[in-house]
C-alpha cells in the first residue's frame, strides 16, 4: 500500500546540522529547537564575530565611566587646554586648532580641546540607549496592532492598515526638525514635556519605526489564523485573546527576533542623522551624529574628529546587520536553499 510519501535525501552536513536528533555514541540524542538554533548559528563565524563587538560595545557604553578614568583621558565635555606648556600634553596647538592622536590623547582633540575616545565611548551610550529604548516601543506598538490586525481581519484590518500607510506616507525627517525647532524656545512644547533631547528622539523613532513590522506582523498572522491548531483550540472554546497570546504570538517570536535585529542599525544612523542634522540630542552631550557634523567644518585640518566617530557607526551598524542576516538564517535554514 503506497502512502504517496517521499523522503527527501540531504547532503550528510545539511543533515546533521538541521536534524533534530542525532547519534552519539551509539544512542539517539535529542535536541530542542533552541539547541538547533543556537548550533547553526555559531557556525556562522562572521555572525558571531559581530555579535562580540557588539557585546563589548555594550559594555564600552554601560561602563563608559571607568573605563575613560582606567583608560587615563578627560571627560567627555572637559576641555583640556595645558599651554603653554609640554607639546605633548597641549589640547590645542598655538594656533588653537585641535591636536592628533598622541599617547595623551589617543583620537586626538577637538576644536573644545575635548578628548575624541572619551566623546566616542560616550557617544556609543547615547546611540545605543536611543536604539534600543525607540526600538522597544515600536515592537511593542507594531506587534500588538500587526496582530489585532491579522487576527480580526474585516474592517479592523482596514482601519488599522490604512493608518499604518498614513505613517509610513508621513515625512517624519521632516516632523522632527519641526518638532524639535518649535519645541527649542522657551520651555519646550507641552509645558516643558517635549524638548530637543534623547526622549524627544525617541519618540521620533518609534513612530517612525512600528509600521514596518506591523505590517510584516500582520501578514504572518493573516496565515497563522488558518492554521489546524488554531481551529481546533477555538472549536475548544479558547477566547480570541486567549488564542492569539498562546498560539498566535509564540509562532511569531522568530520574525520579530530577525526584524528588529534588523531595524535596530536603521534606527541607530536614524539618531546619528537627526543629531547630525542638529534636531537630536543637544550640547554638550556627545553623539556620533553630532560629532561628524561638528568636524565636517574642521574635516581638512582635523580629520581624526571625522574618522573616528564615522567608523564606530559604521561599524555598529555592520555588525548588528551582520548579526541580523545571521539570525535570519539560523532561524530559517531551508531559506537560502
Amino acid at each position: 500500500m503506497s502512502f504517496g510519501t517521499e523522503l527527501e535525501l540531504l547532503p550528510p552536513e545539511e543533515t546533521s546540522a538541521d536534524a533534530s536528533f542525532e547519534l552519539e555514541g551509539g544512542e539517539i540524542v535529542a535536541r530542542s529547537p533552541m539547541q538547533l538554533f543556537w548550533r547553526r548559528f555559531r557556525s556562522d563565524r562572521v555572525a558571531m564575530v559581530s555579535l562580540t563587538f557588539i557585546v563589548i560595545l555594550i559594555i564600552v557604553a554601560i561602563f563608559a565611566g571607568p573605563i575613560v578614568s582606567l583608560i587615563g583621558v578627560t571627560g567627555p565635555n572637559t576641555p583640556n587646554n595645558n599651554c603653554p606648556g609640554p607639546a605633548s600634553q597641549c589640547a590645542l596647538n598655538l594656533f588653537g586648532q585641535p591636536t592628533g592622536p598622541s599617547s595623551l590623547h589617543p583620537f586626538g582633540t577637538d576644536e573644545l580641546g575635548r578628548d575624541v575616545l572619551a566623546r566616542v565611548i560616550y557617544g556609543a551610550q547615547v546611540s545605543l540607549e536611543v536604539a534600543f529604548i525607540s526600538t522597544g516601543f515600536a515592537v511593542l506598538i507594531g506587534v500588538t496592532l500587526g496582530t489585532i490586525a491579522g487576527f480580526f481581519r474585516g474592517w479592523v484590518d482596514s482601519l488599522l492598515s490604512r493608518f499604518m500607510d498614513v505613517v509610513l506616507a508621513f515625512p517624519v525627517l521632516l516632523f522632527a526638525i519641526g518638532l524639535a525647532s518649535a519645541c527649542a524656545l522657551g520651555k519646550g512644547c507641552l509645558g516643558g514635556l517635549i524638548t530637543p533631547g534623547r526622549e524627544t528622539l525617541i519618540v521620533v523613532i518609534a513612530l517612525a519605526s512600528w509600521p514596518y513590522l506591523g505590517r510584516i506582523i500582520r501578514g504572518q498572522v493573516l496565515s497563522i489564523r488558518e492554521k489546524e491548531y488554531i481551529e481546533a483550540a477555538r472549536s475548544l472554546g479558547a477566547s480570541n485573546s486567549r488564542i492569539m497570546r498562546r498560539e498566535i504570538l509564540p509562532n511569531l517570536v522568530a520574525p520579530i527576533i530577525v526584524y528588529t535585529s534588523l531595524i535596530l542599525p536603521t534606527n541607530i544612523l536614524f539618531e546619528a542623522a537627526l543629531s547630525f542634522l542638529g534636531v537630536g540630542v543637544q550640547p554638550p552631550t556627545a553623539s556620533w551624529g553630532q560629532m561628524i557634523a561638528d568636524a565636517s567644518s574642521i574635516f581638512n585640518t582635523a580629520w581624526w574628529y571625522l574618522v573616528f566617530p564615522g567608523a564606530a557607526l559604521v561599524l555598529t551598524v555592520l555588525a548588528f546587520n551582520l548579526v541580523g542576516d545571521g539570525l535570519q538564517d539560523a532561524l530559517n535554514p531551508r531559506a537560502g536553499r
